[in-house]
């Protein structure tokens, strides 16, 4: 094997599935960041992708590259919390023969490995300082000095970077360097916690179950109305990452073709299970619940009109609508807002006009 053109170890990517494809959401959020990649991906500049771990963000990485014109190049993906100080170097920059006890050969590193494409450095808030102004010297010069070499290659690459922490909070603790910070923050893409989409759900949950009965060659799954309903009314703290786990959990052990409140109940994590199962109902009310949602009834026709009362008031209609949207999203109030179109504060203070109050075993899920 010849050692010069090694890349193992760097996450070399050149074919898969087009990333862009699997940003699935109908959310604003969804629908702006597919076009905002577009966009990003017609120019050369660094990006610094931000967000909470589990909500793509090296998807993201991953759908700018095949949508740039470095697509025929290679993206190499780079753990930078993974990588050992003492080892940093190498592993990015490359090393020459002789360099350090071990070094039997010439080795790229990944940036030189990444020549003509991107690389990725996905958890870069985790680098520490000294390592931090080795990357700054890199971007700056457009070249790197392998290891126990005193030539300087250049490389042409495209700089994509990740993190899940505030970097201008870690830039005033000094934890991360203010120039480097600048370097990459050129472009910045923010991601948004599934539970401020809640939207792309059911859609997610659609791509998952589907891709799952490929992949395993058995039959398909999907999820009842009252099933998805449970899944929107969590706060799901590991994101997109944390529903994925918890569908896959559920279609292997589902009894059948249809995956029920009760079957996701036992798989969902268990500080969002307990708080889900106060406020959920299962047997006969909760199936009069799908009936009433699968006939096309209008929640919104004033029910005493079809009995021939008297017509309700605005007042009426408000309130009936606000228990029937909290009832919907089992008592998640930030659902209900989302829903209704109004912030959660609104929500709260019509909740306290008209009497509404929250059932005595809600606890609101982790």
């Amino acid at each position: 094997m010849d050692c010069k053109a090694t890349r193992r170890g760097c996450g070399v990517e050149r074919v898969g599935r087009a990333a862009l494809d699997e940003i699935i959401g109908v959310s604003t959020w969804a629908q702006h960041l597919r076009q905002t990649i577009a966009q990003v991906a017609a120019c050369r500049s660094s990006v610094l992708i931000a967000g909470p771990s589990g909500t793509g963000k090296e998807l993201i990485a991953r759908a700018i590259h095949q949508q740039s014109e470095r697509a025929a190049g290679p993206l190499i993906v780079v753990d930078c919390a993974a990588i050992p100080t003492t080892l940093f170097s190498s592993q990015l920059f490359g090393h020459v023969k002789g360099a350090f006890s071990g070094a039997a050969c010439d080795t790229l590193g990944c940036f030189r490995a990444a020549e003509g494409g991107t690389i990725f450095l996905d958890e870069l808030g985790e680098l520490a300082l000294d390592l931090q102004v080795q990357l700054l010297r890199v971007i700056q010069e457009r070249s790197v000095t392998p290891v126990g070499s005193h030539r300087s290659v250049p490389v042409n690459v495209r700089i994509v970077a990740a993190t899940n922490r505030e970097l201008t909070r870690e830039v005033e603790t000094g934890r991360f360097r203010l120039d480097l910070y600048y370097r990459l923050n050129v472009v910045k893409l923010t991601t948004t916690p599934l539970n401020e989409r809640p939207e792309d759900i059911e859609p997610l949950c659609r791509c998952f179950l589907d891709r799952w009965s490929i992949e395993n060659g058995l039959p398909r799954r999907w999820l009842s109305p009252a099933a998805v309903r449970l899944l929107m009314a969590c706060d799901w703290p590991g994101n997109v990452r944390q529903l994925q786990n918890v569908l896959e959990r559920a279609a292997v052990f589902a009894e059948g073709e249809e995956i029920t409140p009760a079957q996701l109940q036992e798989f969902i994590e268990p500080e969002m299970g307990q708080a889900v199962a106060g406020r959920i109902g299962y047997g006969d009310e909760l199936a009069a619940t799908d009936d009433h949602l699968c006939q096309g009834c209008d929640p919104m026709r004033p029910a005493c009109a079809s009995r021939g009362g008297p017509w309700p008031t605005m007042a009426e209609c408000e309130a009936r609508l606000i228990r029937e949207t909290l009832e919907h999203t089992f008592y998640n109030q930030s659902a209900a807002a989302r829903l209704l179109g109004i912030d959660w504060r609104v929500l709260a203070r019509k909740m306290q006009k008209h009497g509404i109050a929250l059932p005595r075993n809600h606890s609101r899920c982790a």
